[in-house]
């Protein structure tokens, strides 16, 4: 597949553009064909070992969105955006996980199972290892989805609000996660900024460049 490359001034001008929206307005809806391609910016997220210990919820059902603010913080982002999507980690991450993992590479490479057998006995030892922490690396895996989704929403001018205040256990309990081997870490909403957000005409606040970044030439 060849590469097809956005502009370096397009790619500014999106995170520029990006904000952590406030208000959305509750009557604009995501296309199907966008949030397609939402979807499988978060399929193609990378992970470490590419074990993708993550799982996703898509909510736009208006009944379930009504009672999200509640349960975040009071913030009405989740009842009002086009989509609420919840990133979930993995529990209990064992053998017949880093197994399964092994058994889709075979399946989508065409491999032998023995030619992978030196890369499953390393994910073994990793998991063993003193001080290795799985549901700390878990976590620490589905922030980079939370990244690749954010940024793929700006380049197709959708508007996002990374949400971190909301109450992981009761979207656990009402969206029955755990059932499935998941616990909630973070929920994004996603949809259309409402013209009366304010913060949409701020600007950006950051250190300068060279404030924090270190180059080695």
């Amino acid at each position: 597949m060849d590469s097809q490359p956005i502009s370096p001034q397009q790619l500014l001008q999106q995170l520029q553009w990006r904000y952590a929206t406030k208000q959305f307005d509750p009557k604009q809806t995501i296309p199907e064909d966008l949030w397609g391609a939402l979807e499988t910016s978060l399929v193609l997220t990378p992970s470490s070992y590419g074990m993708q210990p993550w799982r996703f919820w898509v909510i736009t059902d208006p009944k379930i969105k009504e009672k999200l603010p509640a349960i975040s913080w009071n913030q009405t982002q989740p009842r009002d955006c086009s989509h609420m999507l919840v990133l979930a980690t993995q529990t209990n991450l064992g053998a017949d996980d880093i197994d399964r993992w092994i058994d889709r590479i075979v399946e989508v490479r065409q491999l032998e199972r023995s030619q992978m057998e030196g890369f499953r006995r390393m994910l073994l030892g990793s998991l063993a290892s003193p001080g290795f922490d799985p549901d700390a690396w878990a976590i620490r895996q589905v922030y980079i989805a939370l990244g690749q989704f954010m940024a793929a929403a700006a380049l197709l001018g959708i508007d996002t609000c990374p949400m971190e205040g909301i109450d992981s256990r009761e979207y656990d309990q009402l969206l029955g996660i755990p059932a499935e081997g998941f616990q909630t870490v973070v929920a994004c909403a996603a949809g259309y900024r409402d013209g009366s957000d304010r913060y949409a005409a701020m600007k950006k606040v950051r250190y300068p460049a060279d404030q924090i970044i270190r180059r080695i030439d």
